[in-house]
């Protein structure tokens, strides 16, 4: 797929997007998740080998077709590597998965409530290669505890700010201020983050677009004047800590936002499974989160 392709499809695609790129601190959660616990290894970089083990596994498996999963987010070291030798943004696109590529380095300290991304001096050279490898977008992810405006202001400029640098090198941002869906002002946060990012998008010039990704709203269909502004090419929705069949309940409430799923898509995968148990407990949670981002109940 060419760029106009991957950008149809996720424009289009009646599917969800992926999410493999937990990094960092986040690892050992996902493979303890995964039924490999700490003892399992001696250095950060046996670590990363196993935690890209089990996304080579996903990528590989019968289940995971671009028939359901539309796109997928990855680590910048499973970008990459390669499964069985190709690539990961190869055998993704070879599947029909459309490629992201994480690209922020973590969060500051909290402060007026919110959680802003941490510099990003050489994201340039990232998003070259990035692009070269065949990558379509980005994703930057900050975090919203409380309703403060302007800590959310703050964080909504600095996203928007990252997605012109994205947009400058002719791929997509998907810009991710997450509202923590255990902050006791949550519906707050989530009418303050519609009026801010209201304000930025009408400050994008005419054919430039980015792409969201929101907590699932407290009301449903808070997000709809995003999910129709003619600056958003499509709204995904983080699971953000909700089960699956609890997270698939509420993204079935939300009209035109579909999953972009990290936890609630790998929950019960274990790499003591067998093949077959793999494929089949993936294709399940692949054919759930489908249903949640394609069949409505509003």
């Amino acid at each position: 797929m060419n760029y106009v392709e991957m950008k149809s499809k996720i424009s289009a695609g009646q599917g969800f997007i992926a999410a493999l790129d937990q990094s960092g601190g986040s690892t050992p959660k996902a493979l303890a998740g995964y039924g490999i616990e700490a003892g399992a290894w001696n250095t950060e970089e046996e670590m990363f080998g196993l935690i890209h083990e089990m996304r080579a596994r996903i990528i590989r498996s019968a289940a995971f077709t671009g028939e359901k999963v539309i796109g997928a987010i990855l680590f910048e070291r499973t970008m990459d590597g390669d499964v069985d030798g190709t690539p990961v943004p190869a055998a993704l696109l070879a599947k029909g998965v459309v490629p992201f590529i994480k690209i922020d380095k973590g969060l500051e300290d909290e402060a007026n409530g919110v959680q802003l991304m941490k510099p990003m001096p050489t994201l340039d050279a990232l998003l070259e290669r990035s692009k070269a490898l065949g990558v379509f977008g980005t994703k930057e992810r900050s975090v919203i505890n409380s309703a403060n405006r302007e800590g959310i202001a703050a964080v909504v400029a600095q996203q928007f700010e990252v997605g012109r640098q994205v947009l400058s090198h002719g791929m997509m941002p998907i810009i991710e201020p997450e509202v923590n869906i255990k902050s006791e002002t949550r519906a707050e946060c989530d009418t303050i983050l519609l009026e801010e990012t209201l304000k930025h998008l009408d400050t994008l010039a005419e054919g430039e677009e980015v792409m969201l990704k929101l907590s699932l709203p407290v009301v449903p269909g808070t997000f709809d004047p995003l999910v129709a502004h003619p600056r958003v090419l499509r709204v995904v929705a983080l699971s953000g800590g909700f089960k699956r069949p609890e997270a698939c309940v509420e993204l079935a409430k939300n009209n035109g936002i579909i999953a972009s799923f990290s936890r609630a898509l790998l929950e019960d995968l274990r790499a003591q499974m067998s093949d077959a148990e793999f494929d089949a407990s993936l294709g399940g949670a692949i054919d759930e989160i489908h249903r949640g981002s394609t069949v409505k109940t509003a």
